[in-house]
């Protein structure tokens, strides 16, 4: 890698770490100023090191960034947001580990992406300050595509081109969005879509989110847009995530919340 800045601030969100050596830590980030980095917390893990409660997942902070001989050194650590509740809450935590993990899947390092940093910033707050975790995260799913070439056509159908009718429809991942009832039945792999959540998704394309949530999300609407979503994404990235089996199980515990 060229040798651009011996040392630099960037504010980052801390995506997840690893134990590595006796007491430093491996950490991944993605920064507003550099997009996703590997860097190193060198004595984090000592009892009295300073920086460990400023680098924890989905910690937004300040951060000075030396460069080693083989990467980044997080020398100084402020925290901006910790996202306390993101830790404290099984369901908000299960949430926040499937936002980074797609959003980590779909960059690669060292891509500079500031609109991709703010989704992942405002999502985050969202998701700790907020009511519906649900919400924040279909909105979340349906912006990360725009911004990585993967919006989905939602308003004509792929096969005959003609304007999507108020009615039920079909979602094909391998075409990459909606088919009209005739050419979508019998369409290998294509998905029904109920009018609903059709309606739910072609709103989060076109609106800000404080205009979004003008819009009733149903449990029912929500459960088929988290089917319907993770059928695409895992087509898209042509294998399974991680996270929502965790998020699945940890929201059976806690019913009578969400």
């Amino acid at each position: 890698m060229p040798d651009r800045f011996r040392s630099q601030r960037v504010e980052a969100i801390v995506l997840r770490h690893t134990n590595w050596g006796e007491a430093d830590r491996l950490l991944w980030l993605f920064t507003r100023e550099l997009g996703k980095l590997r860097v190193v917390a060198k004595g984090v893990r000592k009892p009295r090191s300073r920086k460990a409660g400023h680098l924890e997942p989905f910690t937004r902070a300040s951060l000075q960034l030396a460069w080693g001989r083989e990467m980044h050194i997080v020398t100084q650590a402020e925290a901006i947001n910790p996202n306390m509740v993101l830790r404290d809450d099984l369901v908000r935590m299960g949430y926040a580990a499937y936002v980074v993990e797609l959003l980590d899947r779909f960059t690669y390092e060292e891509g500079q992406h500031q609109a991709l940093y703010r989704l992942l910033a405002d999502t985050l707050d969202r998701l700790n300050d907020e009511p519906d975790p649900a919400f924040a995260v279909r909105y979340y799913e349906m912006r990360l595509l725009d911004q990585v070439g993967f919006r989905p056509q939602l308003l004509q159908c792929l096969r005959c081109e003609k304007k999507v009718q108020p009615e039920d429809q079909y979602f094909s991942a391998e075409l990459g969005g909606v088919l009209c009832p005739t050419c979508g039945s019998g369409y290998p792999g294509a998905r029904p879509i109920t009018l609903p959540a059709l309606k739910i998704l072609r709103h989060f394309q076109r609106s800000s989110y404080t205009e979004a949530q003008r819009l009733h999300l149903s449990g029912t609407v929500d459960h088929e847009l988290e089917n319907l979503m993770g059928h695409y994404l895992t087509y898209l990235l042509e294998r399974g995530l991680n996270t929502p089996a965790f998020l699945r199980r940890v929201r059976r515990e806690t019913p009578e919340d969400y």
